[in-house]
């Protein structure tokens, strides 16, 4: 393809499959050299921790055909003329995470670009989480993107370049059964506009982005709403469009965004979606509010006000939303 990140090294985590595998690739055809990354040799077929879905034969086999680790990602870049090293390691550990930028370094020479994707993953009611639970989600994805941006900050601060993209979700906005995964994305948005800040005139960008495609979580979600006897037809049609198409089709705008031409773009959250769509989040603001001179509110006036005026016409019952 094109030379835009020629000369450029990417680290992409958890990249073994799904949009990981689809942003190494693509990186690659790009120019880059890439570190491709995933916990250990192999994969299974759950994408939800501590979750076993009794998938039936045909659900297996399309999950077999989607599942790879970081060494099969690294083949295929290879295979196509381009350069990669898997690295087998847990991104949330933070000495694993220095162990993987130094890969890079001592592969390469240089690290320019590190797409934090990794993430874990469970599905479940918040009054039945318990801290190894929580940490599934918040220590892959939250604490995995810190521990990869503090190790290779020097090496890009001494060379004046690099680009920093943090894959979120959508469940940043709360999504019923996705409190730790949702809290751990909303975590990533924080961290991504506060870095931006910090990171200003250093010639290093930090944008965010919430991606929507088919992947291994599909599957996964097919099979539970099956098991709970939602019809196939339901599923598909209830499906969003951009959960029907892998990822290859949108993952060119992360390359653009890790080249030269977008040294311009930092600090931003964007929806990234597999039918082609590209949006840009805007930005949190208080859309009502109440007033009072008093020195300190009545609860006499609160509790005429807050319904009447600052909670007016709105609602806290948003249903069940759909697996992500």
């Amino acid at each position: 393809m094109s030379g835009l990140l020629q000369g450029k090294v990417a680290i992409v985590t958890g990249s073994g499959q799904g949009i990981g595998r689809d942003v190494a690739v693509c990186l690659a055809e790009h120019g880059a050299k890439v570190i491709t990354n995933n916990r250990k040799p192999g994969s299974s077929l759950d994408a939800f921790e501590k979750t076993e879905i009794p998938f039936t034969d045909e659900e297996r086999a399309a999950l077999e055909s989607v599942k790879g680790d970081a060494k099969t990602t690294a083949d295929r870049i290879v295979a196509a003329g381009g350069e990669a090293v898997p690295f087998f390691g847990d991104v949330g550990d933070f000495a694993s995470a220095g162990r993987m930028v130094q890969t890079a370094i001592d592969s390469f020479g240089r690290i320019d670009i590190i797409v934090n994707n990794a993430s874990s993953n469970w599905v479940g009611n918040i009054a039945d989480m318990d801290e190894e639970l929580w940490d599934i989600s918040v220590v892959s994805k939250l604490k995995g993107a810190f521990n990869l941006i503090h190790h290779a900050l020097p090496h890009m601060k001494a060379q004046g370049y690099g680009r920093i993209l943090n894959s979120s979700s959508d469940a940043f906005l709360g999504l019923q059964g996705y409190a730790a995964y949702g809290a751990a994305n909303a975590g990533i948005v924080a961290l991504t506009k506060a870095a931006a800040g910090d990171l200003r005139g250093t010639g290093i960008t930090v944008n965010a982005y919430t991606p929507l495609a088919k992947t291994r979580a599909w599957y996964n979600a097919a099979a539970t709403y099956r098991m709970q006897g939602v019809p196939a037809e339901m599923i598909e049609a209830g499906a969003p469009e951009a959960m029907k198409r892998t990822a290859e089709g949108m993952v060119p705008f992360l390359a653009y965004l890790a080249s030269d031409d977008a040294a311009a773009i930092s600090g931003n959250l964007f929806k990234l979606a597999a039918d082609g769509e590209i949006g840009l989040w805007s930005q949190p603001e208080v859309v009502r509010q109440i007033t009072t001179d008093a020195d300190a509110w009545a609860i006499d006036v609160l509790r005429e006000r807050v319904p009447g005026e600052l909670m007016a016409g709105l609602s806290n019952d948003e249903g069940i939303l759909p697996v992500r």
